[in-house]
This record gives structure tokens, sequence and C-alpha cells, in this order.
């Protein structure tokens, strides 16, 4: 191994040992109330290191999204490209690797929920914000592509692909926001699954031509 490469696995793990801590302390104190220097101290590291890696505080917060943005980004993928299935059969599928994409990382899927109606994404490098948009669009190019399919066999009603995308992303999303939140005053009732499925359900009616 070159003395650059290991320079770069170097870095790569410092950039993994920050994201963990940082993980951790949004976690414990959440994003508002979370420092840099809170941050630094979790990952042991000095606070002017974490600026060799990050910009600031949003950046790093926008970064631990993209990991689960590029396994949603693979799931749906995946599901699109099962020629195998139904309309119907694929949307289930669809169903379910969103369900699959919150229990990868429930603390990072919420976050990047509210990344994405925050002014966070103004504060954010060129580079990272750029790999955002091209994954988020991409995962729900793709969503709108099951819908197309669907529309094209008759078997969906006839509605602009992206729309339905748009919809049944915005349907999830709002039903995860919203059980987590009811979940911080009572910790012990845990419907959110439960209310997924009636959600998609009447989705999935409302979808039939």
């Amino acid at each position: 191994m070159g003395i650059q490469e290991r320079k770069e696995r170097e870095r790569e793990r410092r950039r993994q040992q920050i994201m963990v801590a940082a993980k951790r302390v949004f976690s414990a104190k959440g994003f508002t109330k979370s420092t840099m220097e809170d941050i630094a101290q979790e990952a042991e590291l000095s606070p002017g290191t974490l600026y060799l890696y990050f910009k600031n505080k949003d950046e790093l917060y926008a970064s631990l999204s993209l990991r689960i943005l590029r396994y949603l980004h693979i799931r749906v993928e995946h599901v699109k490209k099962e020629n195998m299935l139904t309309s119907w059969q694929r949307l289930d599928a669809l169903k379910k690797a969103l369900y699959d994409v919150y229990e990868f990382d429930p603390l990072i899927l919420i976050n990047m929920f509210h990344l994405q109606s925050s002014e966070t994404l103004k504060n954010l490098s060129e580079d990272l914000l750029r790999e955002i948009q091209e994954l988020s669009r991409s995962s729900l190019g793709s969503m709108a592509e099951i819908f197309e399919e669907g529309i094209a066999k008759g078997d969906f009603i006839d509605r602009h692909p992206m729309a339905l995308s748009d919809i049944i992303w915005s349907l999830f999303s709002g039903v995860v926001l919203w059980e987590e939140s009811k979940r911080i005053i009572n910790k012990d009732k845990n419907y959110l699954k439960q209310t997924l499925e009636v959600a998609f359900e009447l989705f999935t009616s409302g979808l039939r031509a």
C-alpha cells in the first residue's frame, strides 16, 4: 500500500469517527443544542480537527443523510428492476422497501426529513448539496418509473408519475415524523408500522384505474 493510499484511508477512517460521534451527540442533545465542541469531545479530537473534514455543523449533519439516501436509492432501484412482478406486486415491494429504509437507521432518516425542509441545505458545500440532490432525484425518478409502468399497463390511474412518486414519499415521511413525534410524549406507544400500512392501503385503493 502506497503512502497516498494510506493517507486516504486514514482520512476516511477519521471522517467516519467524527460522523459516528456526531450521530451520538445529535441523538442525545438534538441538532440545535449540539455544538462542534460537543462532537469533538465525543470523538476525542480537537475542535479544529473537525473543521478539516466538515466546514460547519450543518455540513456534518447533512453528511449523515448520504448513507441512508444511498440505501434508499439501492432499494428502490432493486424494486424497479424486478421485471417478473405485476404492477401491484411492485408497488407492494416499494412500500416494503420504504419501511426497510426506516428500519435501516430511524434516527438518521428522521434527521434527513428535517434537513429537506430546513435552511441547512443553504449552508452546504456545492459538492455535498449536489450529491444529496442527485440521490434524491434519482430515487424519486425510479419511483416515478414504477408508477409510469403501472399506468401504461392500465393498472394505475392516469396521473403524472412524478406526482404519484412525490405523494407516496410525502405520505411516508409525514407518517414517520408524526408517529415519532407522538413517541416523544409516550415512548410505549409505537404504531408506526400499523399506521403506515393503513396509509399505504388507502393510497393503493385510490391508485386503482
